[in-house]
């Protein structure tokens, strides 16, 4: 995918760290996606259906609704490509988020290279 491409792209991000959504930004946006932030469930969900983005990253462990409810109703409303971006690695975990719909589980801390290569991959099956 061209960076042509992805400015064409809209990637959401639901994560209720601050310095997450920094780097998160800094990633997306260099390498030319359209970015929205959420840092919390409910304002992602909204997004959800206001910017109709391309690609959810999502956090899972978030005061409030958290993200597997938000999972849940980005399933109700869309079938986009999520991608959960995490904390957690307890396999249990990584099962429900899965059969709950989501299409990609990437750990934290990561590396930007490899969470770009799996945003590509899901956006050319998208």
């Amino acid at each position: 995918m061209s960076n042509t491409d992805a400015q064409n792209k809209i990637i959401l991000v639901i994560d209720d760290e601050p310095d997450m959504l920094k780097l998160f930004n800094r990633i997306l946006t260099e390498e030319g996606y359209q970015v929205r932030m959420a840092n919390d469930g409910v304002h992602g969900v909204s997004l959800i259906t206001d910017d109709k983005p391309d690609l959810v990253l999502l956090d899972i462990t978030m005061p409030g609704m958290d993200g597997i409810a938000v999972l849940k109703r980005i399933r109700e409303l869309s079938s986009i490509p999520v991608i959960m971006v995490t904390g957690k690695r307890d396999i249990d975990t990584i099962q429900d988020t899965m059969e709950l719909g989501a299409d990609d589980y990437v750990r934290k801390p990561f590396r930007p290279s490899e969470l770009v290569a799996r945003i590509k991959s899901k956006l050319r099956r998208a």
